[in-house]
């Protein structure tokens, strides 16, 4: 990842994005992907399309571009914001931090209240649900915080990007800035090698609050095939139950789910490729549901072959998500690789029995 891949990645994940409200974050990916991309367009709700034209051919490789957050349920006479959430925004994690509101008149910052330790029942340690907990805007009553908020008035925790060891990188909303960043970077490792086929790189919206982007994007673009890449746990830390283990680890790689949304041809394809590529690649398997855009792709137009490709994140849905950024390369030099030779993957129908 060279420097302004990091630059770009960097400029995802410092910008606002959730769900419903991920126009600043749209506008950072369709500034970066306008560069090298022939055409790109944006629907009603905001869903980004970038395309490389090539041939007969067409793939699509999407991310989501929102994020997790909070909003503004209401606000009290005493001038404290009661909360709703934006998808699945962990209650574990909410309490006593930094967050920002995003106005229509720009950013205003508070807290998560958490009352101290030693005025709390020692012997009352449950967990207080998202719409029980407040953000302090420090006002004095409810008419100064109705001056500068409004109710459904977005929140995000107020966490920065920090640089770990090595390749690792710890971010609020991880989860799917990586996503994004792969679509738009296979798009302009496909152009720089002009691939045969036609590529798009997605940008898909309210990904958290049920795939909600991917349908209105797989309906209108009606690809041949679909590649969904989002975040994946790595179970590689302290803590995970030994039955939610999958054997995912940070920096092995990015992740080709198998079983329910991701279609047998293109799991053999992506393993062909990185195989040919020397591409390091992990396996997961979905039996049930990928719970990503994926999911939502391949059920339209009486069905897409698709597949999500996961890329391996720790603490997902809390504000210090790990990354490796090797296995975000490892995935944009796969992805871009199998976009050179999907031609002659295609088409990708499944084989069956006696089929002539």
């Amino acid at each position: 990842m060279d420097d302004h891949q990091r630059e770009f990645l960097e400029s995802l994940l410092e910008t606002a994005s959730p769900s419903g409200f991920e126009t600043a974050g749209q506008r950072v990916w369709i500034d970066y992907v306008s560069a090298f991309a022939d055409d790109v367009r944006v629907d009603e709700y905001g869903n980004a399309v970038a395309v490389h034209e090539g041939g007969d051919t067409e793939i699509a490789i999407a991310g989501h571009g929102d994020e997790i957050g909070l909003m503004v349920r209401d606000i009290t006479d005493d001038g404290y914001l009661e909360l709703s959430r934006i998808g699945g925004s962990d209650r574990t994690v909410t309490r006593g931090q930094h967050v920002t509101v995003h106005t229509d008149d720009g950013p205003v910052p508070g807290v998560v209240g958490q009352t101290a330790i030693h005025l709390r029942d020692r012997n009352d340690e449950s967990l207080t649900d998202v719409a029980e907990q407040h953000v302090d805007i420090g006002v004095a009553d409810g008419d100064a915080a109705r001056e500068r908020v409004e109710i459904g008035d977005p929140i995000t925790v107020a966490s920065g990007l920090q640089s770990l060891a090595g390749t690792r990188l710890a971010a609020r909303g991880m989860d799917n800035r990586v996503g994004v960043w792969t679509a738009a970077e296979t798009l302009r490792r496909a152009s720089e090698r002009d691939a045969e086929a036609t590529v798009y790189a997605v940008s898909t919206v309210q990904e958290e609050v049920g795939l909600k982007g991917a349908r209105m994007v797989g309906f209108d673009l009606d690809p041949d095939a679909v590649i969904a890449v989002d975040v994946t746990h790595a179970t590689d830390t302290p803590g995970v139950p030994g039955k939610r283990s999958n054997g995912i680890e940070l920096g092995d790689g990015p992740v080709v789910t198998r079983g329910s949304a991701s279609h047998p041809r293109l799991v053999e394809a992506l393993r062909a490729t990185a195989a040919d590529d020397d591409i390091p690649l992990q396996l997961e398997a979905t039996g049930i549901r990928t719970g990503t855009d994926a999911d939502a792709f391949y059920t339209q137009r009486g069905g897409i072959p698709s597949l999500n490709l996961g890329l391996p994140n720790r603490y997902m849905h809390t504000p210090v998500e790990i990354i490796d950024t090797d296995d975000l390369d490892a995935a944009a030099d796969l992805l871009s690789s199998f976009a050179v030779s999907a031609s002659g993957h295609a088409p990708f129908a499944v084989d069956l029995p006696g089929q002539d």
